[in-house]
């Protein structure tokens, strides 16, 4: 990658995105960080405010935005259910309005555009593991459709700026991702269960913990990102970028409890509707194209997260977990 690369990155103040900028600036691009700060943090970019190749810029993408650039990262939007479902409405918008708008400015400036999707488009998937010529079993009309159907839509139109305008476009759908950075009150499962831990409160697991995710360390993700955004202009995908490794809900408690040394026990609640049973994805494609793979273990993973929550715990005053943030699994 040429070192004058200047390289956009919505949602950059994120989990996702921070972790992305700091890989980009190691790479020595430019890079213009873009965040409304609904799920980002400034704590997550402080660190690259003195690199005088970072810049941060409050917006909301679902207005237009004008820069050059010479690559654009779309990752702007809420992830976590907790989030997501707090605005619906707004969230489709970022989805539809979102992508449009960035689709828009890298048209203008023709600029290679990749767009951060998500194992959610599969939905509570009937086919096991999940390839992209999958299509997917959502609910349309669902509590977590204005996630699944924004991303869907999103996909939608990325394909067909690419039918119309010959736009190079590049779509990685993102299976459960970790790692420090999470938000401590997402509702993700991970975050949610490592905090609870550490804390020696209980665990819940909603149904009989046999429901199953595949976890992929935040490392691996970015660099499946990264990969392929820099592919020929007709590499397009969609590329699953996952973890292969299944892993039940119940197995994770149990593993965190474990390495957290916690005296936590794990308590059962109902199963909440259109919660997926079982992901898994297929990243042959991932491997044949981009010649990539997830190299950091689980427990490893688990491990690096545990520690980053504990230090983040015992470094300020963290509020309790609202009882609204359910762990999302």
């Amino acid at each position: 990658m040429n070192r004058t690369n200047r390289v956009l990155v919505t949602g950059g103040a994120g989990f996702l995105g921070s972790h992305l900028c700091e890989r980009l600036l190691r790479e020595g691009c430019a890079v213009l960080c873009v965040d409304n700060y609904f799920t980002g943090s400034r704590d997550n970019i402080g660190p690259m405010l003195s690199n005088p190749r970072f810049e941060a810029l409050r917006h909301d993408i679902t207005f237009p935005l004008y820069v050059e650039v010479d690559q654009v990262y779309n990752l702007a939007c809420p992830a976590s259910p907790i989030h997501y479902q707090f605005d619906p409405v707004q969230t489709t918008k970022v989805s539809v309005h979102g992508a449009l708008n960035m689709l828009g400015l890298a048209k203008r400036v023709r600029a290679p555009i990749l767009q951060a999707s998500t194992s959610e488009v599969y939905g509570d998937p009937q086919a096991h593991p999940q390839t992209e010529d999958y299509w997917g079993n959502v609910n349309p009309i669902g509590p977590r459709a204005c996630y699944d159907e924004g991303k869907r839509c999103a996909e939608t139109l990325f394909f067909d700026y690419r039918r119309q305008h010959g736009m190079p476009i590049k779509i990685a759908r993102i299976f459960n991702t970790y790692g420090p950075r999470m938000s401590i009150g997402d509702g993700r499962v991970v975050s949610t269960f490592v905090v609870h831990a550490l804390r020696g409160e209980p665990l819940t697991v909603y149904g009989n913990g046999d429901q199953t995710r595949s976890f992929c360390y935040v490392d691996d993700t970015i660099d499946g990102l990264v990969k392929l955004m820099n592919t020929p202009h007709e590499i397009t995908g969609p590329i699953n970028i996952g973890n292969t490794r299944e892993v039940t809900i119940g197995e994770l408690a149990s593993m965190i409890i474990r390495l957290t040394g916690s005296k936590s026990r794990i308590i059962h609640k109902e199963l909440p509707i259109d919660d997926p049973m079982r992901r898994q994805p297929d990243i042959t494609r991932a491997g044949d194209i981009l010649g990539w793979a997830p190299s950091t273990s689980f427990e490893t993973g688990i491990q690096k997260t545990i520690r980053f929550f504990d230090r983040l715990l015992q470094s300020k005053r963290i509020p309790p977990i609202p009882a609204s943030a359910r762990a999302v699994q």
